[in-house]
């Protein structure tokens, strides 16, 4: 892999990652851009210890660009964008809206492939390893910042999830905080440790071997799994076979399996809903306008690392899911998951193992 570091107009890094050593990545920035003026603030929430991030200069980031003005693509043809060169195999930059900066933090955006009309589950697993490979380099890069206690490597894919630009892209959140959702398996962790004398997640992977029922594909270093108690109404977790903490700590060979598990996991969800073939074939959208053929699947892909401190415990591993329950019907937080974080899922979690087990049939 080569690393290409470059610097954007208004001073922001941008990196290249290539597989190519000969690439050369040498495009200037030359759009007239203003300096970044993010001023996020991190308030206590001193009812639950929980820390909230006011980043109010974001109402005026980017929506929902036409194809032809997207940020993410290189630039060409005589227009400009925050990939300067005008081609590209991964790219990670600065956020110019970030939710974190400064002293608050880093927010990086991960694009996966200049293609506009891709999706991460069309990537090749070279490709999927190369995305990997920046995912891992940004960890150890960010990791050592002064003040980053946690590294949080996600996709957003979807309008559904909240998608406000349809490029295929990620984004790398390095928090000045311990995440609640980490505090809260750290806490977790701690307490089977001192009750049983072993590790919360070794003792989860031992478990879920054991059910196959929720197993949906294992291979000699990763397997991926729904969890006993899934929240969401298709959720995978996949973890490698070995307990690390992080990215930075994967063998060669856990990565070199990674891409083609990953890449069957992103497909099996895109094949939870298609359409019947023989209403493909014998129905218009105009003559059905009360069931509109399904989308590709919206996701959330969440890598779960340890954090710099009482992360001893904790298990590298990456949380897949969906919010669509049926073709035409989403999960939404409402009153008892958004007013209580008590979460209903609508279906089971031996079911939705089954399903996408059934899926690539």
């Amino acid at each position: 892999m080569k690393k290409t570091l470059a610097k954007l107009a208004d001073g922001r890094e941008l990196i290249y990652f290539d597989t190519d050593e000969g690439a050369v990545r040498d495009a200037p920035d030359l759009r007239p851009l203003d300096p970044v003026d993010s001023r996020p603030e991190l308030r206590r929430d001193e009812a639950t210890g929980d820390w909230i991030t006011i980043a109010s200069h974001r109402q005026n980031r980017t929506y929902h660009p036409p194809a032809g003005e997207c940020p993410l693509c290189p630039s060409r043809d005589g227009r400009l964008s925050e990939i300067p060169a005008a081609d590209y195999e991964v790219a990670v930059f600065e956020n110019r809206f970030p939710s974190l900066a400064g002293e608050a933090g880093r927010c990086e955006v991960v694009c996966f492939t200049p293609d506009h009309d891709a999706g991460f589950a069309d990537l090749t697993p070279a490709a999927a390893r190369l995305v990997l490979d920046a995912w891992t380099d940004r960890t150890a890069e960010l990791s050592a910042l002064p003040g980053v206690e946690q590294v949080y490597c996600f996709e957003n894919r979807g309008a559904e999830i909240g998608v406000t630009l349809a490029h295929p892209h990620g984004q790398i959140y390095a928090f000045p905080f311990v995440t609640p959702r980490t505090a809260k398996m750290t806490a977790a962790a701690q307490a089977h440790r001192a009750a049983t004398g072993r590790n919360l997640f070794e003792d989860l992977l031992s478990r879920a071997r054991a059910a196959t029922e929720r197993v949906v594909t294992a291979g000699e270093h990763w397997i991926a799994f729904v969890p006993h108690a899934a929240r969401w109404p298709y959720e995978v977790h996949l973890y490698p076979h070995r307990r690390v903490p992080d990215l930075t700590c994967l063998t060669e060979a856990e990565r070199a399996e990674f891409p083609s598990v990953y890449l069957d996991l992103l497909r099996r969800f895109d094949r939870l809903f298609p359409v019947p073939e023989a209403e493909a074939r014998t129905e218009t959208e105009a003559e059905r306008p009360h069931k509109p053929a399904p989308t590709p699947t919206p996701y959330i892909s969440a890598w779960h690392q340890a954090p710099r401190t009482h992360g001893e415990e904790l298990a590298l591993h990456l949380e897949l899911f969906t919010i669509r329950r049926t073709p035409d019907k989403l999960k939404f937080l409402a009153g008892t998951e958004s007013g209580t974080e008590a979460f209903i899922n609508d279906v089971a979690p031996e079911t939705a193992a089954r399903r996408l087990r059934e899926a690539l049939a």
